[in-house]
C-alpha cells in the first residue's frame, strides 16, 4: 500500500534521526550528557534550512501556474516562523511574496454560524466570507487591484482602510489559515494555481520500545510556554483549552491535510530539551485541586525522561529559529 504524504513525511524525519545515530529519546539524552548539544542545535537549524530552501524552490517552479500559496497547520507547529522563512527564500530567489491575511476575511459578526450549544463558531468554514475572499484571488490572477479589509474584532465588522493589493511580475500571494487546504475555502479559483503547504510537528522521538513519543503533548508545550510568555496565559488555561483547540483540528485540519503539495515537519530534534527547560517549571505551578493537575502530571512524568539543555546551549539558538517561536528572541 502506498504510504500518505504525511507517513512519508514522518518516516523521512526518523531516517534522518537514525542516519545521526539518534532512534530514542534515551540516545539523544546520553548525547546531551556527552556534551554535544551544540552539535545538534546546530544540525537541526541546518537541516530546516535546507527544507525551507527546497520549498521555496517548488514554490518558483511552479509560480507559473500557481502564484497563491497558502499554509495550514495544527496549533503550535511553527507555522508563522516558517511561513516567514519560507517567504524569506524565496526573496532569496527573486520572488516577491505578499501576504493576506485570511482572518481579515471573516463574516460581519451577527453572520457568524453557531455550534450546537448555541455559541458563535469562529472556527467553521461558514465563519469566513468565502464569496469575497474568492472574488478578491480571482481579481488578484487577472492583474486588478483590490482593496484588501481589515476586521475590526472588537466591532465585529470589516472596514476598509485603503490597504490595496495587485500581483505585479515576480509576486507571490501567501496566505495561512486553518482552512487554506479544504479547497471549499477556494471554491470559485481555479485549484491549479494554488501551492498548498501543510506544517506540522509531526515526529516525536520514542522514549523507549513500550512509550512512543506523544507529537500532540510536544505541540501543548510548546503552546504552554508560548502563551504563557507572550499572552500571559496560566500553563493550567492552556491545558484546559487544549481540548477544544484539539477538536477543531479534527473537524477543520486534519480531513485536508493530504491536499498539500508539500508537508514541512517542524520537529526539532533538541524541542522536547529545550521545552523542558522553560515547561517543566510552569507545570509543577499546577496544584492537585486543579481539574488540569493529571495532564500536567503526565507532561512531567514525560519530561523526567528527558535531560534538559543548558543556558549556554539555549543562548546559541540562533535569531530565526522556528523555536524562538515559542522562547523568545525571535528576529523574523
Amino acid at each position: 500500500m502506498e504510504m500518505t504524504k504525511l507517513e512519508a513525511a514522518r518516516r523521512e524525519y526518523a531516517d534522518w534521526c537514525h542516519a545521526i545515530g539518534i532512534d530514542t529519546i534515551k540516545d539523544l539524552d546520553k548525547a546531551l550528557l556527552e556534551g554535544r548539544g551544540v552539535e545538534f542545535i546546530n544540525l537541526c537549524e541546518a537541516r530546516q534550512e535546507r527544507k525551507y530552501a527546497a520549498i521555496a524552490d517548488q514554490i518558483l517552479w511552479n509560480s507559473k501556474r500557481a502564484r497563491i500559496v497558502m499554509m495550514a497547520g495544527p496549533s503550535s507547529s511553527g507555522k508563522t516562523s516558517s511561513s516567514l522563512r519560507i517567504a524569506q527564500q524565496c526573496k532569496v530567489l527573486g520572488l516577491n511574496p505578499k501576504v493576506i491575511e485570511l482572518d481579515n476575511y471573516f463574516v460581519e459578526r451577527e453572520q457568524t454560524p453557531v455550534d450546537e450549544n448555541g455559541e458563535k463558531d469562529f472556527e467553521c468554514l461558514g465563519a469566513m466570507d468565502t464569496e469575497l475572499l474568492n472574488r478578491h484571488l480571482n481579481a488578484l490572477l487577472e492583474g486588478e487591484e483590490i482593496e484588501v479589509p481589515k476586521f475590526n474584532f472588537v466591532e465585529g465588522r470589516k472596514e476598509y482602510l485603503g490597504n490595496r493589493l495587485r500581483l505585479d511580475r515576480n509576486d507571490i500571494l501567501m496566505m495561512e489559515g486553518i482552512h487554506a487546504l479544504n479547497p471549499a475555502l477556494t471554491y470559485a479559483v481555479d485549484q491549479s494555481k494554488i501551492f498548498r503547504i501543510y506544517i506540522s510537528a509531526m515526529s516525536a522521538l520514542d522514549f523507549d520500545e513500550s512509550d512512543h513519543g506523544s507529537t500532540t503533548d510536544k505541540r501543548l508545550l510548546r503552546r504552554i510556554v508560548r502563551d504563557n510568555r507572550t499572552r500571559g496565559h496560566s500553563p493550567e488555561a492552556t491545558i484546559m483549552r487544549w481540548p477544544s483547540v484539539r477538536s477543531g483540528e479534527v473537524r477543520n485540519i486534519f480531513p485536508f491535510e493530504e491536499n498539500a503539495d508539500v508537508m514541512f515537519n517542524s520537529s526539532m530534534l533538541y524541542d522536547l530539551p529545550l521545552l523542558k527547560y522553560y515547561a517543566e517549571p510552569l507545570l509543577y505551578e499546577i496544584k492537585e485541586t486543579s481539574p488540569a493537575y493529571g495532564k500536567a502530571q503526565s507532561l512531567i512524568a514525560s519530561l523526567s525522561k528527558v535531560v534538559a539543555l543548558k543556558p549556554s546551549e539555549i543562548s546559541i539558538i540562533p535569531p530565526t529559529s522556528i523555536m524562538r517561536e515559542f522562547i523568545g528572541g525571535q528576529t523574523l
